[in-house]
């Protein structure tokens, strides 16, 4: 006897975002019903995962990441082309961890050169990532717009604070923004008004809900993002109707049960594993609530969440 599965309907759309340009420009979004539910609506386009890149050492490197990115780790171009050819990379995340004031605070200027080098090394789309500094951020990523225009880059982080200056450059240059807020449905819902009120379009926007690492705070921003996908599909509320991307390898790969090692916390299990399932446990979770694009580390996190999607997807 065939499985006869309960079918809802779903009046509302994801706005579909194209990032990147050229032939290995990317399309996100689209859905018409939950996620994985494929048999109440479409997901034309399959969750993407962006592979995270750095232009500086953080304060500790766990040894599972100089293990993968060792040989790269102070060259964002080599380590995002190592991306793109030993691993698939479809997307890049560099995060101009240079930047921050409380580290090296480096310059707008100095971190041009950068991006310009990781563009050259690959032809896949680009993230450009801030260090959530309002002041520092306003000023570094509309440089960035600025100086490559018409390359349809990512910028995050778009905050309530920078979205006058980021969301005109992102108009004047032909960019995206990723507007982010701080785990809240009402706040994302009133920085996309605010983005779309100073004109840009819905399908320029994809939304940050804020992501926290298993263990610290995921089953709430799991919960904030099941509120905002039922207002974009069941409630037919258009402000809401973005792709949604979620930072997860930066926030695993931070936290003190992935930079303890086996010999401090033997308890915990074997560190490069325990990092990898932290990572691929957390990436699922934001998958199975909406995430359209994921930002991940691990190589090995990330081939184990490929394989999950495409199950999924059947």
């Amino acid at each position: 006897m065939a499985l006869d599965l309960f079918k809802d309907n779903y009046t509302g759309k994801i706005s579909e975002v194209t990032i990147g340009a050229g032939a290995r420009a990317i399309k996100v979004g689209g859905e018409t019903c939950y996620p994985f539910y494929t048999w109440e609506g479409s997901m034309p386009n399959p969750p993407r995962i962006a592979y995270a890149v750095y232009d500086a050492e953080t304060e500790r490197w766990p040894a599972p990441l100089k293990e993968a990115y060792g040989d790269v780790l102070n060259d964002p171009a080599a380590w995002a082309k190592k991306d793109v050819e030993q691993f698939g990379a479809e997307i890049i995340c560099l995060k101009l961890q240079s930047t921050d004031p409380n580290g090296k605070n480096a310059s707008a200027d100095s971190v041009l050169p950068t991006v310009e080098k990781v563009l050259k090394a690959v032809d896949v789309p680009l993230i450009v990532a801030g260090v959530s500094n309002a002041e520092k951020d306003r000023e570094v990523l509309r440089k960035v717009a600025e100086k490559f225009e018409q390359k349809n880059l990512v910028l995050w982080p778009v905050e309530e604070a920078t979205h006058k200056q980021l969301g005109a450059g992102a108009i004047s240059f032909g960019h995206i923004v990723a507007a982010s807020t701080p785990i809240d449905v009402n706040l994302a819902k009133q920085l996309n008004t605010l983005l779309e009120n100073l004109g840009v379009k819905s399908d320029r926007i994809i939304m940050d809900p804020t992501t926290g690492a298993l263990g610290y705070g995921i089953e709430y921003c799991y919960s904030v993002m099941e509120r905002d996908r039922m207002a974009a599909l069941v409630q037919q509320d258009d402000k809401m109707q973005k792709p949604l991307i979620n930072f997860v390898g930066p926030e695993v790969w931070k936290i003190k049960e992935t930079n303890q090692t086996t010999e401090e916390a033997p308890n915990l299990g074997e560190q490069k594993l325990r990092g990898i399932i932290y990572e691929a446990v957390t990436a699922t979770m934001v998958l199975l609530t909406g995430s359209d694009i994921v930002v991940m580390l691990h190589p090995e996190a990330i081939v184990k969440v490929k394989t999950l999607i495409k199950e999924l997807l059947g």
